[in-house]
């Protein structure tokens, strides 16, 4: 269906339904009403490249993840009612966490989606700095040193409330499955939070109990691993992202581990997934669905050429208890070398 169609079905030219697709002034009302139905009755909706081409704007923002998980889905949840009411759609452009090299994907996915499709971006968890653009840009857990608007949380007190925890409880030997990538401003934090609890409570890390997570199953799967099968393992593990924690309780199970009376576990993030467990994952909360709220309210600022009140934005975070979390045992639990060997 073109504008073709729509200007002959209501009998006017085509640039009097120019002019009512675009508010303009010069059409009588009664003729506005009547192209409005027509466009109503044959479901006709413009391109974004042609309103592009003509307007320079598109209202549509973009929300550029690199893969759609549990972490960017809750953040998509907010930025999702944080549209409404603006005049802005939403899009949301990822690769599926495959194809392309990782290191550098929202400058390729900037360059497609700027100038004709999108106005603006939130960029979620950008691998490099994202200020040569143009477009205005949002990144959400920003790129280390990252010089345009941020929204992030306290990674550093959420970690200090994790092992806080795990020390509470009794725990001495405290794993730590860190955050990649590690040029994110968060996994730095996260590791920072974890050394400073140890060290207020007289304990010197140990870097024999420190491993390289990920986001997908099996990179945390054999960081996780690795740690329980040391001679001396840790009794817990602070993970630096709930889709790695969840895979360590996984991985502990396998090996004959019971979470958490063998091992106790925490994650962050506090992404749903973490309640659907058993037992249920104790964690540290960041406010998701806020933070993509927040991003977007920032980037709507911009689009509307206003100054933001603060550029660099840091939710708090807490300590959500839930069941993976106990006292170590008083004897731990050693897994078998050919236990593990024949996973």
């Amino acid at each position: 269906m073109t504008i073709h169609d729509v200007a002959a079905r209501a009998g006017v030219s085509v640039s009097t339904v120019s002019k009512v697709l675009n508010d303009r002034y010069g059409v009588a009302t009664s003729t506005v009403d009547r192209v409005r139905a027509v466009i109503a009755e044959l479901g006709y909706e413009s391109s974004l490249v042609a309103r592009s081409l003509r307007n320079h704007r598109t209202n549509v923002i973009g929300v550029l993840v690199w893969d759609i998980e549990p972490y960017s889905a809750e953040l998509l949840k907010g930025a999702a009612r944080a549209i409404k009411g603006t005049g802005y759609e939403l899009v949301v452009y990822a690769a599926g966490g495959k194809g392309a090299e990782r290191m550098g994907w929202e400058h390729r996915y900037l360059s497609r989606l700027s100038g004709t499709l999108i106005d603006g971006a939130v960029m979620v968890t950008p691998t490099v700095d994202t200020a040569p653009f143009s477009t205005p840009v949002v990144a959400v857990d920003p790129h280390t040193g990252s010089e345009v608007p941020t929204v992030d949380s306290d990674n550093f007190r959420g970690a200090q409330l994790a092992v806080e925890h795990l020390l509470g409880l009794g725990h001495r030997r405290i794993g730590l499955l860190r955050r990649p990538p590690r040029d994110l401003e968060s996994g730095p934090q996260r590791e920072e939070g974890y050394r400073s609890a140890l060290q207020a409570a007289g304990i010197t890390p140990d870097p024999d109990l420190v491993r390289a997570g990920g986001y997908d199953d099996s990179a945390s799967e054999d960081a996780a691993r690795q740690l329980l099968t040391l001679p001396d393992r840790p009794t817990a593990i602070f993970a630096a992202n709930d889709v790695s924690a969840i895979t360590t309780i996984d991985v502990a199970m396998a090996l004959g581990l019971r979470v958490p009376g063998d091992l106790s576990v925490i994650g962050f993030d506090n992404v749903p997934e973490s309640a659907m467990t058993e037992p249920g994952l104790t964690t540290i909360e960041q406010p998701l669905q806020l933070m993509g709220q927040r991003a977007i309210e920032m980037l709507v600022e911009l689009l509307a050429g206003r100054d933001l009140p603060q550029t660099h934005v840091r939710l708090p975070t807490r300590l959500v208890v839930r069941g993976s979390c106990a006292a170590p045992p008083a004897e731990p639990r050693r897994v078998a070398v050919e236990h593990s060997a024949a996973r």
